[in-house]
């Protein structure tokens, strides 16, 4: 055993290798949970209000009650407190996650919550970076994603990510697209989606069964403040075939532009446009 690490579970920093919850626990019984992958950089937590306002938005969605104490201030604090006394001294990836309180099966015996944060060291530092060599994907079509009022959420039923994960390796692509039940295009593995044509942006609207990305939250402003026209729509491959540029966005590696989708070859000047926008809001 290295160096000890630790996490913070309900409020309270503990190591990563005493036991934080049992062989009941909600989210590993029946994926009753949900998450937020936030980056911190130079050791400022990005984009915290967002991240809690859609996971509250989830805990609506799942029944389960939000504590007084689940608030931007006091998981910042938190979050702050648990990245130093990890030693990270610049970039972290932090997770957290939120679960139902154990007891009953299916029908829970409680809405009552707990959380838990976790932080790494992450190598790149220093911002956004935008990649130099461009994604080759493909589409992974053995499982079809549901349109509900559970597809924009980040819950621990991530079945359908994991699978195109494993495809993805098998067929050597950098990442792959997830398409709905209607066979259009709504989110890759881990990111949502844009494309540009004509100097425009389109990315699948939350209809279509996207998770609603806190990354693709800050494009979307971006674009709108540099008067940047932005279409949520439905986005069929045939608008692939036909875009200028097509590039990836979450929260931890903020932009990934795409040079390459079967037989077309695509460009990146929009995507590093709005890489250099986001790190304006890192100092």
């Amino acid at each position: 055993m290295g160096k000890d690490i630790f996490c913070n579970y309900n409020g309270h920093l503990i190591s990563i290798y005493e036991p934080a919850v049992s062989f009941a626990n909600r989210a590993f019984r029946y994926g009753d949970s949900l998450f937020e992958t936030i980056r911190v950089i130079n050791g400022k937590i990005m984009f915290m209000t967002d991240h809690l306002r859609r996971i509250k938005i989830g805990m609506t969605v799942l029944r389960m009650n939000i504590p007084s104490e689940f608030n931007v201030d006091n998981i910042s604090r938190l979050t702050s407190e648990l990245i130093q006394k990890n030693n990270i001294a610049d970039d972290a990836r932090v997770r957290l996650t939120i679960f139902r309180n154990e007891g009953g099966f299916y029908a829970p015996h409680t809405n009552e919550i707990s959380f838990l944060i976790e932080a790494e060291d992450l190598e790149h530092r220093g911002g956004y970076n935008l990649n130099e060599k461009g994604f080759a994907v493909d589409v992974f079509h053995d499982i079809k994603k549901h349109k509900n009022k559970l597809s924009n959420l980040k819950t621990g039923n991530a079945l359908i990510y994991v699978l195109a994960g494993i495809y993805k390796k098998d067929i050597k692509m950098d990442d792959c697209l997830i398409i709905n039940e209607d066979g259009n295009v709504c989110e890759s593995i881990s990111s949502n989606i844009f494309i540009v044509k004509n100097g425009a942006l389109y990315t699948p609207a939350l209809s279509e069964g996207c998770i609603e990305g806190v990354m693709r939250k800050q494009v979307v402003d971006i674009a709108q403040q540099h008067r940047i026209l932005c279409y949520e729509i439905t986005l069929a491959f045939n608008t692939l075939m036909n875009a200028d540029e097509m590039f990836l966005c979450n929260s931890i590696q903020g932009i990934r532009w795409i040079e390459k989708y079967k037989t077309k070859i695509y460009q990146s000047k929009l995507a590093a446009f709005f890489v250099e926008k986001l790190n304006e809001g890192v100092s």
